[in-house]
């Protein structure tokens, strides 16, 4: 039993230091994802503009001009298309650009995955700190009887530092992994525009140069 007690002492310890480890790299990678998602969202808004000219003018004739625009995922995906209608007409374009979203998913979301798990695990591993913490309270308590409440008090409120740890991470663990998804979903959703100008120029131009 009394290795038991100093096991649930040291796991308390080593838990305190782990979230810390935990709340390092969940800072990490929501400063990472928010300046480089923001970066791919400033470049979808000028883009987005052009697209929104060509489709009010109905002047097709700049679209390769905006597939060379490959800062933005949609000129990426634009150039994506035209070089594939250029070759085989617009036959296959929407599994091509399903294609497309499905290679530039992981690289948008990044490790927005461990975001995920920090953020759902957190309380779990607080709680488990806090219940360690609380057995080695009575184990202090029972290892300085003649001290009573105070020990015990001292013990649980330390102890209660891990789940009050464990939320602080989570919260915005939470907030920010929702808030990027909704981002990657957005710039998922603005390739379908690249897809509509694909059509559109194909329509109006039967003929493509090769290698757009």
């Amino acid at each position: 039993m009394e290795s038991l007690f100093k096991i649930a002492e040291a796991s308390a310890n080593f838990i305190l230091y782990f979230m810390g480890f935990l709340s390092i790299a969940s800072f990490a990678i929501i400063i990472e994802r928010t300046f480089s998602l923001q970066k791919l969202s400033n470049y979808s808004k000028k883009i987005g503009l052009k697209f929104k000219e060509v489709i009010e003018t109905q002047d097709t004739q700049k679209v390769p001009e905006l597939a060379n625009f490959d800062q933005a995922i949609e000129g990426r995906a634009l150039k994506f298309g035209l070089n594939h209608i250029s070759k085989n007409s617009a036959e296959g374009l929407d599994e091509l650009f399903s294609s497309f979203k499905t290679i530039e998913k992981p690289k948008l979301e990044g490790n927005l995955y461990i975001l995920g798990t920090i953020a759902s695990n957190a309380p779990y591993i607080g709680l488990l700190g806090t219940v360690m913490g609380i057995m080695k309270a009575f184990n202090d308590l029972g290892a300085a009887p003649g001290q009573g409440n105070e020990v015990v008090m001292a013990g649980i409120a330390h102890a209660l530092v891990s789940t009050a740890i464990g939320l602080g991470l989570a919260i915005p663990a939470v907030i920010s992994f929702n808030f990027f998804q909704k981002k990657v979903s957005l710039i998922l959703a603005n390739i379908d525009a690249s897809k509509d100008l694909c059509l559109m120029f194909s329509k109006t131009n039967k003929t493509l140069k090769e290698g757009v």
